[in-house]
């Protein structure tokens, strides 16, 4: 059936009858894959380095700790700069793509009518969505912005949202390997049930991340699991190396 021009009521009408469910938590999903992968990686291989060097458990779970907390605030710190050179990109961009349809209006039209003419649309069907553009200035620039460039407007709290979120996974993930060395105080027994107990996250973590990001869950899971075993074990061989 042909779309016609609608009442305002209809139209919502219409979209009341059809709530497409998509996952919009795009962003922080990222953030706590980052943080919990890293968190629950790099202590980990780190305790089970000291172990391979036959450190005591109360030396390991100090580094430890001193490890989760500097990587909390690194990662936090990457994640705060690389979220607000998102939105100084933008607001260059913006900036530019502003100046542009004041001083060359007509090159940006031409530019709108080109973008819609790559959907198929013909010229005696754009034209009047150039021509209505053009009598909506922030439409108009609205419109560059995410079909010329493929730039969304950032939120402005996600530079401060993108560091606490990042941090506190990272923390989160690396306490996980950390908790054997807390109550168990032979260094080597401590390691085997860091193992366990982090692969087990690994695994677990590695199967909600495919679940989320729509890939595989079992192979994620599995991925996750092995990078995480892989990483720790180069760390008690490189320990056992230098040791020997």
């Amino acid at each position: 059936m042909a779309f016609t021009a609608t009442s305002e009521a209809q139209k919502i009408a219409l979209l009341d009858q059809h709530k497409e469910k998509h996952f919009t938590a795009g962003e922080v999903v990222r953030d706590i894959i980052i943080g919990v992968s890293d968190g629950l990686t790099v202590p980990f291989a780190l305790a089970a380095g000291l172990s391979g060097a036959n450190a005591s458990s109360s030396i390991v779970l100090t580094a430890g700790i001193a490890e989760v907390a500097a990587g909390a605030i690194s990662m936090g710190l990457g994640g705060y700069l690389a979220a607000k050179s998102e939105a100084d990109h933008y607001a260059m961009e913006l900036k530019r793509e502003q100046d542009e349809i004041i001083s060359v209006p007509d090159t940006e039209a031409a530019e709108v009518a080109e973008i819609l003419a790559q959907y198929g649309i013909e010229p005696h069907e754009y034209a009047p969505v150039v021509n209505a553009l053009r009598r909506k200035p922030q439409a108009w620039l609205d419109f560059m912005m995410k079909f010329e460039l493929g730039l969304e407007k950032p939120d402005p709290r996600r530079a401060l949202q993108s560091a606490f979120t990042i941090g506190i996974a990272y923390i989160i993930g690396g306490l996980v390997p950390l908790l054997p060395y807390m109550f168990i105080p032979v260094a080597m027994k401590a390691m085997l049930a860091s193992v366990v107990v982090t692969l087990i996250a690994l695994f677990i973590f590695g199967y909600a991340k495919g679940h989320f990001t729509g890939s595989k869950p079992i192979q994620s899971a599995l991925q996750t699991a092995l990078i995480g075993a892989l990483a720790s074990a180069a760390a008690y061989g490189m320990a056992k190396v230098v040791q020997g």
